[in-house]
């Protein structure tokens, strides 16, 4: 399997090339130059399988020939063996057809567990193959800071550096970054919006001479080793509920646009899904193309869910190099008017081939806490904001009542107590390996965000741990 840019102007590279090399030196997103294709007979015949086996399966025609699937194999079976539920991904029934698949039973509570824990192992084996070392650097809006650091501390051949919006996240989110002492961890918080930090991490990327001197790698969605690894629970969930004889659907709480774009992945290799729903709060710009053909960058509101306080959705541009027919020129010139303009408006038939498999809704703080309430009424059930807001668009955005909905549970409730407290009157709680988290000693810098002043963090820290490639 062989990747190409977005952009069309980046080499074509192997598997475990684009691992390392996260975003294409043309600024575009590697994506598979062919999709592979599983019949329906070879999705039955991944029923009854293991999640890590399932996992492997799955995973192997992506990663081939650079990682076998006995190495896959091994590696999700190591990855996968500390989650805290016997499914790894379970599938539950909330009522009629209506389901809720619970991707919070990793280290750090949340679906980037899923990706991350696979992806550290992945950069173990192929850079004790290379004899090379990497410094990570990733941007969170909550999440993915915390699933990236557990994945990758205490590696020998990885200097981490993750960047999160100073104030806006969770506090459990942000303990669960900044407690972590292990040397080779290093946490930014950045005077900024989850924008700004995606923003210094691509500028980091294209400085090339930088790139090279440090060795840059990235664990954001930007990377298609976290696409691929959130296939498989795609894939398992459809599996649970019907599928391949029956079609299904998925709603999925979204900012970044990495999670569900996961979701297009499995069905272009051949998962019958037919909807991906769409879920914001009230940074809605998804939503908003979805009705408008427009794709316009707001102003970034705080909400109760923000893990998807996000006006840039990185992942986008790898369904508009779909819908583009995989033209990287047009891809390049959308993407530079986007981002001098702030806005990019798609032809009319383009829009259409997005909005055949996709719909959107958008809930405010108020309707998000009213879900989480309704939820606990009627199940005794806590989920938390980001959850609640998948539920909803599920239920608001369904193709019909014999198709089986499934909502994504992206996060455990106790990630944010006093959201879930405030709707329900309970305060969940921490698994006990966390219930000390809250007095932990924190480690973190602030900085501006300003190219330079993070560039210069970041390179003196490296040479600081002698750890430059």
């Amino acid at each position: 399997m062989n990747y190409v840019s977005t952009r069309g102007e980046a080499p074509v590279l192997a598997f475990d090339d684009v691992l390392l090399a996260g975003l294409a030196r043309d600024g575009g997103l590697y994506v598979p130059e062919d999709w592979p294709r599983f019949t329906p007979e070879d999705l039955q015949a991944m029923r009854g399988l293991s999640y890590a086996e399932l996992a492997a399966r799955v995973m192997a025609p992506f990663a081939a020939p650079a990682v076998s699937e006995d190495d896959l194999g091994a590696i999700v079976a190591d990855a996968y063996g500390g989650f805290d539920h016997p499914d790894v991904a379970p599938v539950i029934q909330l009522g009629g057809n209506e389901w809720l698949l619970e991707l919070f039973h990793g280290p750090t509570l949340a679906f980037k567990d899923y990706a991350m824990q696979v992806l550290g192992r992945l950069f173990d084996l192929v850079l004790g193959r290379r004899g090379q070392r990497v410094t990570i650097v990733g941007a969170t809006s909550g999440d993915t800071g915390s699933a990236a650091i557990e994945a990758c501390r205490d590696r020998e051949a990885v200097e981490i550096f993750i960047l999160h919006p100073h104030g806006r996240v969770s506090e459990v989110q942000r303990r669960q970054m900044t407690t972590v002492t292990s040397a080779n961890v290093h946490n930014i918080a950045i005077e900024g919006t989850f924008d700004d930090c995606q923003d210094l991490v691509k500028a980091m990327f294209n400085d090339q001479a930088f790139r090279d001197r440090l060795n840059l790698s990235a664990v954001n969605s930007i990377n298609w080793a976290r696409i691929v690894a959130q296939v498989v629970y795609y894939v398992r969930a459809a599996l649970a509920v019907g599928a391949p004889e029956r079609e299904v659907a998925f709603a999925v709480p979204t900012g970044n646009f990495g999670n569900v774009f996961a979701g297009y992945v499995a069905k272009q290799a051949g998962l019958p899904i037919r909807r991906l729903a769409v879920g914001s709060n009230r940074n809605d710009i998804l939503t908003r193309f979805l009705v408008t053909k427009r794709m316009e960058i707001g102003e970034v509101v705080p909400t109760l869910s923000p893990s998807m306080d996000i006006q840039v959705s990185s992942n986008f541009e790898r369904l508009l190099f779909e819908v583009l027919d995989r033209d990287g020129a047009a891809v390049a010139r959308t993407m530079q008017a986007f981002r001098s303009d702030g806005v990019f408006e798609l032809e009319t038939a383009a829009w259409q081939r997005i909005r055949s498999l996709f719909d959107g809704e958008r809930l405010d703080d108020t309707q998000t806490k009213n879900i989480i309430q309704d939820i606990y009424r009627a199940w005794g059930m806590l989920v938390d904001p980001h959850t609640a807001i998948g539920i909803a668009a599920g239920r608001l955005r369904r193709v019909g009542l014999d198709v089986p909905m499934v909502a994504l549970a992206t996060a455990h409730a106790a990630k944010f107590p006093d959201a879930v407290a405030d709707a329900t009157g309970v305060t969940p709680s921490l698994p006990p390996r966390l219930a000390d988290l809250l007095d932990r000693e924190e480690r973190f810098e602030v900085l501006p965000a300003d190219l330079s002043a993070v560039r210069d963090h970041v390179a003196a820290r490296v040479a600081a741990r002698g750890a430059a490639a």
